[in-house]
C-alpha cells in the first residue's frame, strides 16, 4: 500500500520560510519522480515543483522560481520543499505526488501523477 504523508505546514508571516516534508512508503521511492502541487480555495490544483529520481534535475513553476527549492533524500524515502520569501498568494494546501516515470512533457500535469498525499495547509499572513 502506497502512502505519501506530508508535514511541515503552518501559519507564517509574509517573508518567512517553511520546509515541507513528504515521507513515502510502499513504492520504490528512489526510482520515482516526485512533485509538489498546491491548491488554493476556489482554484484548481497547480504545479509547484518536481524532481527526477536522482535529485539532480528539478523544475519549478515560474511563480515560485528562486524562492522554493525541491530536494529529496532517497535513503529516507523523503522529498522536501523549502519555501522562502513566502507571500500571501502562496497560501494553499500543498500536496506531494509520485509519478510512474519521468516525462518531460507531462511532469506539470496533475493527471500524470498516480499517487498523492493528503495535503498540508500553508497559510501566509500579510
Amino acid at each position: 500500500q502506497v502512502q505519501l504523508v506530508e508535514s511541515g505546514g503552518g501559519l507564517v508571516q509574509a517573508g518567512g520560510s517553511l520546509r515541507l516534508s513528504c515521507a513515502a512508503s510502499g513504492l520504490p521511492f528512489s526510482s520515482k519522480p516526485m512533485g509538489w502541487f498546491r491548491q488554493a480555495p476556489g482554484k484548481e490544483r497547480e504545479f509547484v515543483a518536481s524532481i527526477k529520481w536522482s535529485g539532480l534535475t528539478t523544475y519549478y513553476a515560474d511563480s515560485v522560481k528562486g524562492r522554493f527549492t525541491i530536494s529529496r533524500d532517497n535513503a529516507k524515502n523523503t522529498v522536501y520543499l523549502q519555501m522562502n520569501s513566502l507571500k500571501p498568494e502562496d497560501t494553499a494546501v500543498y500536496y506531494c505526488a509520485a509519478a510512474p516515470y519521468w516525462d518531460s512533457s507531462r511532469y506539470y500535469y496533475t493527471t500524470f501523477y498516480n499517487y498523492w498525499g493528503q495535503g498540508t495547509q500553508v497559510t501566509v499572513s500579510s
